[in-house]
C-alpha cells in the first residue's frame, strides 16, 4: 500500500507482525467472533503487539509510528476481521490520541500504563439518541462538582459506543453550557454509569457496540474545545478509509478466485465480459482508494491540514468497499448469500464504513465547504 512512502525498518517489521497476527489468529476466528464478540483477552493481545498505541508518541510509552503505518495496520486488520479493524482504528485515532493531545500529566500517569498493557480498554462516547451526524446537538450535561476541581457530574445517554462493552474508561463528550462542549474521562465501573445494553448490528457484529446512561456519573475534565476534540476525527477517517480499503481488497481477492473456478455455460466466469467488467472497475476503484488513503496519511505525517483529504479518502474508500463487495457477491451468485462464503460478511461489514465517523453525506458537505470557502 505504501508506494512513494519510506517506512522505517521498525515500522516495516511491525506491519509484518500485524500480517502474521491476522493470518494466524484473527482471520481463522472471524466467523466465530461474529457469533458473539471478541475473546476476553483481545485487548491484551492487541496491546502486546502495539496495535493500541501505534500513533502515541514514544515519550508517552507508545510506538510513535506514522499515520501511514497506522492506516496500513487498519487495512491489514480488515483483511482478517473488519470489526477488529474498526475498534483498533477508533482506539488509536480517537481515544489514545485524546490522551496525547488533551490529557494532563496526572491523567496520563493514572491511566496510560493500564491502557498500554491492555488492562484498560478504551471507548469514545459522542453519539446520542438525538445527536448523530449533528454532533453539536449533544445533550449530555456536565456540571462542576464544587469540592472537586476538574471533576464534573455527567447526566445523559450515549449510544453506538464502539468497543463500549469492553471498555474500562470512556472519553465522553458533554455540554458545559449552551455554547460549549468538551471531553471527560469516565470510568465505566462506577454507580453513575448505567448499562443500557448491547446494540446488535447487521455488520461488524463482533464489535461490542454499547449504549449507556449517566446519572451523576463522575467525569474528569480534559480541557479542550469541541472543535479541537472533534478534530481527532480527521485521522480517524483515514483509519476508516483504510479499513474500507482492506474490506474491498479481501472481497476482490475472493471474487477473482471464484470467477476462475466457477464454470457456467461451458466456461469459467472469468472468461465472461460482464464479469471482466466488474473485475476491471473494482481494480480501478481499489487503486484510487489506496492512493487517496495514502495521500491523506502522508499529508498528516508532514503536518499539513487534512480536513478535505481525510473526507476524500473516507468517502471514496467506503463507497469503493460498498461497490466492490456488491460486485463480488454478484459474481458468487446465490452462493454469495450463504454464510459458508465469506463474501456475504464482507458485504455487510462494508456498510459501516459509509456511516461510522461521519456518514457519506457529511463527508460531501465537508468537501464542498472546503472547496467553496
Amino acid at each position: 500500500m505504501t508506494p512513494f512512502v519510506n517506512l522505517s525498518e521498525e515500522e516495516q517489521q511491525f506491519l509484518c507482525d500485524v500480517r502474521k497476527f491476522v493470518d494466524e489468529y484473527v482471520f481463522p476466528q472471524t466467523r466465530e467472533w461474529e457469533k458473539d464478540t471478541f475473546p476476553a483477552d483481545i485487548w491484551k493481545r492487541c496491546a502486546a503487539l502495539g496495535l493500541t498505541s501505534v500513533v502515541l508518541p514514544k515519550e508517552y510509552g507508545g510506538r510513535g509510528y506514522s499515520c501511514v503505518t497506522y492506516a496500513e495496520m487498519c487495512r491489514i486488520l480488515a483483511h482478517g476481521d473488519p470489526a477488529l479493524a474498526m475498534n483498533v482504528a477508533a482506539v488509536n485515532a480517537l481515544c489514545v490520541a485524546h490522551f496525547e493531545k488533551f490529557a494532563n500529566d496526572e491523567q496520563r500517569a493514572k491511566y496510560l500504563p493500564s491502557i498500554l498493557n491492555g488492562d484498560c480498554p478504551l471507548a469514545w462516547g459522542l453519539t446520542e439518541p438525538l445527536a448523530g451526524s449533528d454532533a453539536r446537538y449533544v445533550q449530555t450535561k456536565a456540571t462542576p462538582i464544587p469540592d472537586r476541581p476538574g471533576y464534573f457530574h455527567l447526566n445523559g445517554e450515549k449510544m453506538f459506543t464502539t468497543n463500549g462493552g469492553f471498555a474500562g474508561l470512556i472519553i465522553v463528550i458533554a455540554r458545559l453550557d449552551e455554547e460549549n462542549l468538551s471531553a471527560f474521562l469516565v470510568e465505566k465501573d462506577q454507580p453513575g454509569v448505567i448499562d443500557k445494553g448491547r446494540i446488535e448490528t447487521v455488520g461488524v457484529k463482533a464489535s461490542y457496540t454499547w449504549r449507556f446512561e449517566m446519572k451523576d456519573a463522575i467525569g474528569w475534565h480534559t480541557p479542550g474545545s469541541f472543535e479541537d476534540v472533534i478534530s481527532l476525527l480527521y485521522r480517524g477517517r483515514v483509519g476508516i478509509g483504510a479499513m474500507a480499503l482492506g474490506i474491498a481488497e479481501k472481497a476482490f481477492e475472493l471474487g477473482k478466485a471464484y470467477s476462475k473456478e466457477r464454470v457456467q455455460f461451458g466456461r469459467p466466469l472469468a472468461k465472461m465480459q460482464s464479469v471482466q467488467n466488474m473485475i476491471a472497475d473494482s481494480s480501478m476503484e481499489i487503486e484510487a482508494a489506496r492512493l487517496l488513503v495514502l495521500k491523506a496519511a502522508a499529508m498528516y505525517d508532514r503536518g499539513e491540514p487534512i480536513v478535505k483529504e481525510a473526507s476524500h479518502a473516507k468517502l471514496f474508500a467506503s463507497e469503493t468497499a460498498r461497490n466492490v463487495t456488491n460486485r463480488m457477491l454478484q459474481i458468487f451468485g446465490g452462493r454469495g448469500m450463504m454464510p459458508e462464503y465469506l463474501i456475504e460478511k464482507l458485504w455487510r461489514d462494508a456498510k459501516l464504513t459509509e456511516i461510522g465517523e461521519g456518514a457519506s453525506e457529511i463527508q460531501r458537505l465537508i468537501i464542498a465547504k472546503q472547496e467553496l470557502s
